[in-house]
């Protein structure tokens, strides 16, 4: 397990009251030893004036199993991370229903983390697939 302690998936949705996450309904579903799932609606908060999934939406998407990822896997009271680059690419629009997002970090370095993220559609399609930069950075305490 790589996380710095236990979490489970009820923690993670209590850490995204009142933020982002939240307002546009990303929830979370799974936490693996090495992974993280999560769902987000496609709905009037997510798609773009033409009615297609927003592609802001995804990447909101999957910087928060990135953050939330890297997050989970340093002491919060020594150190914190945040993205340094975030790539997108958007393989297929939706109008409506869910996207589900999984992700798993292919590097955990001491002040780098480098995350995958694919997101599907209900019928397991990729609709966007995404690799984040974390940098961890040490608090001034």
């Amino acid at each position: 397990m790589i996380w710095f302690k236990p979490f489970t998936v009820n923690d993670l949705n209590r850490m995204s009251e009142n933020t982002l996450m939240a307002r546009i309904g990303i929830e979370f579903t799974a936490i693996g030893d090495r992974h993280l799932e999560a769902r987000m609606p496609v709905d009037k908060r997510t798609v773009q004036p033409a009615g297609i999934l927003h592609g802001g939406a995804s990447a909101a998407l999957a910087e928060t199993i990135a953050s939330v990822g890297a997050y989970l896997t340093v002491d919060p009271s020594k150190k914190y991370c945040v993205g340094l680059e975030l790539n997108a690419n958007h393989l297929k629009s939706m109008r409506e229903g869910w996207v589900y997002a999984h992700g798993k970090p292919l590097h955990m370095g001491k002040t780098t983390q480098v995350w995958d993220i694919e997101i599907s559609n209900e019928n397991g399609n990729l609709v966007c697939i995404s690799r984040m930069t974390m940098i961890i950075l040490e608090k001034n305490i």
